[in-house]
């Protein structure tokens, strides 16, 4: 990934971040990572703990006897695929409906995006516009199936990548990273996989700070929409 490429993206800022500077071993780094992510998880727990609780009583009385969480198999490191936990935002049958509403897609199959769509339940929109759907993943996080900052797994597995692509594999996929703070929905999946380049070329314990803070940041400010 050169600064003419992430130049075109506008995101060349990345480039002030250079791990060769650092003076820890990529088993240190990993190692700092991961501590940090614990500790980070658990010492929020009794806010993202209250959070769900609040979120799944929504969920559940808008719609009861239907499920309030949603397990989708998703792509993680070196093309393994496991069980990543979602709050349910859209109705029980979203993924049946799939076929029949390709036609609305607007990105490039197997990627899937539709402006307000219509699968979406009311609750649904609102934990999707707060980014509250994702609030069960720190559970993914503590099994190590991800970290805070890395790549979004693709719920596609490695098969439909393009070669090129394969690249975002080598490292644990994230709850947030850098298309999550530059793009988000309207980033195209090349787009955010040339951010996830990005980001593993750069990554070291103070771009995932500044991943972190941005993310709070966009949040807070409610930039777009996943």
């Amino acid at each position: 990934m050169t600064t003419k490429d992430l130049s075109l993206l506008d995101y060349h800022w990345v480039s002030q971040f250079d791990p060769d500077k650092s003076v820890l071993s990529e088993r240190v780094y990993l190692f700092i990572k991961r501590m940090m992510d614990l500790m980070l998880v658990t010492l929020s727990m009794p806010v993202w703990l209250t959070i769900i609780a609040l979120s799944a009583l929504a969920i559940w009385l808008q719609e009861p006897g239907a499920p309030v969480y949603f397990v989708q198999t998703r792509t993680g490191k070196d093309g393994k695929r496991f069980r990543m936990y979602k709050f349910r935002t859209m109705v029980p049958n979203a993924e049946a409906l799939k076929q029949k509403y390709m036609h609305l897609n607007e990105l490039v199959w197997p990627d899937f995006k539709i402006t307000n769509d219509p699968r979406v339940t009311r609750i649904g929109r609102v934990l999707r516009k707060t980014s509250c759907d994702e609030l069960p993943q720190p559970f993914n996080i503590l099994k190590g199936d991800m970290s805070l900052v890395g790549p979004r797994p693709t719920f596609f597995s490695a098969e439909n990548y393009h070669l090129w692509h394969t690249q975002r594999l080598d490292v644990l996929p994230g709850l947030t990273g850098l298309w999550q703070i530059v793009g988000r929905a309207e980033t195209v999946f090349d787009d955010r996989v040339r951010l996830d380049i990005a980001y593993i070329d750069r990554r070291c314990i103070s771009l995932d700070v500044y991943i972190l803070f941005k993310t709070i940041k966009v949040l807070l400010l409610e930039k777009g929409a996943h």
